[in-house]
């Protein structure tokens, strides 16, 4: 076979993510003024297979993909818009939520991944409203359902039209024998407040509840008929824009589409690059540091564009993960190297430390943040290497303190003419408080949780470079193996790695991870995630004679009995 044929062959094999407005087909997105709307109307010969219809207004990994191309659009490229509704663009129909053939259809891994990317998602509407001042509201305009309510419960607002028919509701567990996958159970009693029982009540009641008993309940914060509808619509909109420190006009920053080179076993895009071996089930990702003059100040950042590399990488490394979740779900070791000048990397990170109140540089921390945070969700082992050339400061340190293993090479490679000089990393500022864990810490307080005086003397060498001996001393690195050892090491770590159960490992990484406090994002990734994996495996959900089987054939699933 030919390299442009195999290279076809991979193209179409994978999801791809990247998208823009106007090839969306699911959503609509119109800017007026101080707000946007974002209007669901779900094509429904469009889903990413052809087994399957997305009638109703229900969804598929396509559709959320081009939800969460809006929200980062909405967040970088309209500085002026402060508010959001989502509506729904068919008669009597807010969103069904997930298309249940196309579960049912679903390979297992696809399943999961599916809801921790709408989970993400979703987290990013939130994320938009508390810390980009970009205010989601739900405009209920019919009835949802499922993960169209999930969608609803993700803004910070939800108004329902109250016709007698329309409805919200989480009717997973009647129906289908499943979990609300994206959330819907913790943001119910963590965010909405609603009383436990009524919880229950409501979890189990597949018609919904409707109109004012769901402003009751708190389900939803207002309701009104239809012929009020939009004045009420309207009359939230400009209370909640007039609460945000947004700026009312200016230009935004275009998101250009990004380049990606993918061959069969490669990725590359311009500041990261991904090289897979198959036999080890490794993907090394090799993050290069900044090239010449990086932006100083908000001005210089919005002249650049998306081409910053402060930028660019965190955008880069976001859509790589996103690529080998899906793409590459046997992959299961990733490992993160970098090159480059550490001198570089600090100096592109000013611009967020100096000027980290100016709307578009709060972006780019908080993408960086996102991505992060997307990378410790991700179900595969992280080990990062640290040798001489590499640029693990600051940001890019970040990678290092979120492995579940770290290597930095003890002096340098002295089997070389010209030997480079030893390894060396950094911490900043950044390593602080600028990119939050899903637990509210950063991920030096996870590392030392409980231990603050190993915290403080590891926050005491902020500014200074640690080479070898000194990341051990200060306990932020794993091993320091020498130049002799040092392939041994690393080969036999990755090698046993990959003779462990995935299943086992995805388990004991996402237990020792996530230290500390509990947050809602936790839950939902942690409590809701490990459930959902489970459920979704069980003949009761997912059997022949299993509610996802069985939904719309008329014949009633049939139950293992058994509690476990």
């Amino acid at each position: 076979m030919s390299d442009r044929v195999i290279q076809d062959v991979i193209q179409d094999r994978a999801i791809d993510f990247e998208t823009s407005p106007e090839r969306y087909r699911h959503w609509q997105l119109a800017v007026k003024g101080h707000s946007a709307t974002l209007t669901m109307a779900v094509e429904p010969a469009a889903g990413l297979r052809d087994d399957y219809e997305l009638k109703t207004n229900s969804y598929d990994l396509g559709v959320d993909i081009e939800l969460f191309d809006a929200t980062q659009r909405l967040r970088f490229e309209h500085p002026e818009v402060k508010v959001v509704v989502v509506t729904g663009g068919l008669e009597k129909i807010f969103c069904a939520g997930a298309n249940i053939q196309m579960l049912a259809g679903a390979s297992h891994e696809h399943k999961v991944n599916f809801c921790k990317f709408t989970n993400e998602t979703r987290n990013g509407i939130e994320d938009a409203t508390v810390n980009s001042q970009q205010t989601y509201i739900a405009a209920v305009n019919g009835t949802a359902a499922g993960g169209g309510y999930e969608l609803a419960l993700a803004c910070d607002e939800i108004l329902l039209v109250d016709d007698r028919s329309s409805a919200v509701s989480l009717p997973e567990i009647a129906l289908l024998a499943v979990l609300p996958g994206t959330g819907g159970l913790t943001r119910v009693l963590e965010k909405r407040h609603v009383r436990r029982d009524l919880a229950d009540a409501f979890s189990t009641r597949s018609e919904g509840i409707k109109g004012r008993q769901a402003v009751e309940w708190g389900l939803v914060d207002r309701a009104a008929p239809l012929s009020a509808f939009g004045e009420l619509i309207e009359e939230r909109v400009t209370q909640r824009a007039a609460e945000s420190d947004r700026p009312d006009s200016g230009a935004g920053l275009m998101l250009d589409p990004l380049q990606c080179k993918l061959e069969q076993n490669s990725l590359e895009y311009s500041t990261v690059s991904v090289d897979i071996d198959r036999d080890l089930g490794t993907a090394t990702f090799t993050l290069a540091g900044p090239d010449g003059a990086q932006p100083q100040n908000p001005e210089e950042l919005a002249t650049e564009g998306a081409q910053a590399w402060i930028l660019q990488a965190a955008r880069e490394l976001d859509a790589a993960i996103l690529h080998l979740r899906f793409n590459e779900p046997t992959i299961g070791t990733w490992v993160f190297r970098s090159v480059g000048d550490p001198e570089a990397v600090v100096a592109a990170e000013q611009v967020i430390a100096n000027h980290g109140d100016h709307w578009l540089v709060r972006e780019v921390r908080l993408q960086w943040a996102r991505t992060l945070k997307r990378l410790d969700v991700s179900a595969r082992s992280l080990v990062a290497l640290v040798e001489p050339g590499s640029c693990f400061a600051g940001t890019l340190a970040e990678l290092m303190l979120a492995a579940d293993r770290s290597f930095m090479l003890d002096g340098t490679w002295e089997d070389l003419d010209d030997p480079p000089a030893p390894a060396a990393t950094r911490l900043t500022d950044a390593n602080l408080e600028w990119f939050p864990m899903s637990n509210g810490l950063s991920r030096l307080e996870t590392r030392f949780w409980g231990r603050p005086t190993a915290l403080n003397a590891a926050a005491a060498t902020i500014g200074t470079d640690l080479v070898a001996a000194d990341a051990s001393a200060a306990e932020l690195v794993t091993f320091i193996p020498d130049d002799i050892d040092w392939s041994d090491e690393v080969r036999l770590t990755l090698e046993e790695r990959n003779s462990f159960s995935p299943d086992a490992l995805t388990g004991m990484e996402a237990n020792l991870r996530f230290v500390g406090p509990e947050t809602m994002e936790t839950k939902i990734f942690a409590r809701l995630s490990a459930w959902q994996n489970w459920i979704f495996q069980r003949p009761n959900a997912v059997g022949p004679e299993g509610a996802l089987q069985r939904f719309g054939t008329g014949s009633r699933p049939n139950f293992d009995t058994k509690r476990v």
